[in-house]
């Protein structure tokens, strides 16, 4: 395994992932129907969807792990299929290596890895130490590895991807169901990757993720792209942002609504309860018109804010449904999550 990856952007230019028309079936499910990706180097890319929609098919087929049954994927530059030796050399997958022996401790684990991809022993010891701390997972060190639970495997399978540290790595699922102190960490781990060269690949069906890190996200649903776009870009497709005011005397919402709705010229929904108004808001320039003609009347507010559609939002909009955080995988993901604990 060579594992002298040099600049990644001589290996293909600027984009990472290039994927066209990507099918893979198992039996009669399409677990994917004709994927397109394009994933720029150096950025980290979002592919969101619920379980099953077919985003570890995905990234399995893109990491050489399966064949595709038609369409075709470059990594830098090099085809999956034809020059899988090469990309194998230029990725890395969290959840295949970190574990040479269940019954060995985490440093014993990550110190062996280290050598088998060319550390001296000096600096393997050094660099698992130092991966085990920035994980959190210094304290369960010398613990064997079969007494770890589902987040510190998983914890330490990122950290094993980082003792070589490829051009291009695909993260599947990094945080699904870690606590949100872990989660954030491994927030700030994957950012650094990018920050020091790599390219990130990231599958989740946590929104506020997607959020969080990806400069572009794909929406996989039912084994195919539904959107694609920045996440403003996302938000933007599905309407216009909105102006919440809130009145601090319930005796003045109905005064403040029409002002609103006059100003900016748009249509308003009320929530009596909370004396809230919402209004779609196409001209931000029109806010200063409407707070002057709010002070103007003898109107005080409680409460303003500028509301982006969310990407929950989104999502509902884009797929008719939202993202079923808890079902089981379907055939197409949970068959290869099997293939993938034998790989």
């Amino acid at each position: 395994m060579n594992h002298g990856y040099g600049n990644a952007n001589g290996h293909g230019g600027e984009w990472a992932v290039e994927a066209r028309g990507l099918v893979k079936a198992f039996g009669p499910n399409r677990a994917v129907d004709g994927v397109d990706l394009n994933v720029r180097a150096g950025s980290i890319y979002g592919v969101l969807g619920p379980n099953g929609a077919g985003k570890t098919t995905t990234i399995r087929m893109l990491a050489t792990l399966l064949r595709p049954d038609a369409g075709s994927a470059r990594v830098f530059g090099h085809d999956v299929v034809k020059e899988s030796q090469v990309v194998r050399q230029l990725i890395g997958v969290t959840g295949q290596y970190a574990s040479v022996d269940e019954s060995l401790s985490a440093t014993e684990n990550l110190i062996i890895f280290s050598r088998l991809l060319g550390l001296g022993r000096a600096e393997a010891k050094r660099k698992s130490a130092e991966l085990l701390e920035e994980f959190g997972l210094t304290e369960a060190a010398k613990r064997p590895l079969k007494n770890f639970s589902g987040g510190m495997r998983r914890r330490l399978d990122l950290a094993a991807s980082l003792i070589a540290q490829p051009p291009l790595i695909f993260l599947d699922e990094p945080t699904t169901g870690l606590d949100p102190r872990t989660r954030a960490q491994m927030w700030e781990t994957i950012r650094r990757l990018v920050k020091t060269g790599s390219t990130v690949l990231l599958t989740t069906q946590y929104l506020e993720e997607a959020d969080q890190l990806a400069d572009r996200i794909a929406v996989i649903d039912r084994g195919r792209v539904v959107a694609e776009g920045t996440v403003d870009e996302l938000k933007a497709s599905i309407g216009t942002t909105s102006l919440q005011l809130t009145v601090r005397s319930a005796a003045d919402i109905e005064g403040a609504r029409r002002l609103v709705e006059q100003v900016l010229r748009a249509p308003s929904t009320v929530s009596p309860e909370a004396a809230r108004i919402t209004a779609p808001m196409a001209d931000a320039d029109l806010i200063t018109d409407l707070l002057v003609a709010l002070r103007e009347t003898g109107i005080p507010l409680a409460e303003v804010s500028v509301q982006k559609p969310t990407l929950d939002e989104v999502f509902l909009t884009i797929t008719g449904h939202g993202v079923p955080a808890d079902e089981p995988p379907t055939n197409g993901d949970s068959q290869t999550r099997k293939e993938g604990a034998s790989a």
